[in-house]
């Protein structure tokens, strides 16, 4: 039987990207060394932290 996890993660959410997305991924795990799911989590946390300047940037666009 596997280990139990404090925080089990149950959902699963796929998304589509372009050959060119997808291997700038690849080389950003490579770099670092991070899964895809951690490099999305860590996506979403900046995202999060930092959406209303990324909103004002948009608007100046």
């Amino acid at each position: 039987m596997g280990r139990m996890r404090e925080n089990p993660r149950y959902n699963v959410i796929s998304m589509r990207v372009s050959d060119e997305e997808r291997e700038h991924l690849e080389n950003l795990v490579d770099q670092t060394h991070l899964s895809v799911s951690d490099i999305m989590r860590e996506a979403m946390e900046y995202f999060s932290a930092n959406y209303g300047k990324i909103e004002l940037q948009r608007k100046a666009a």
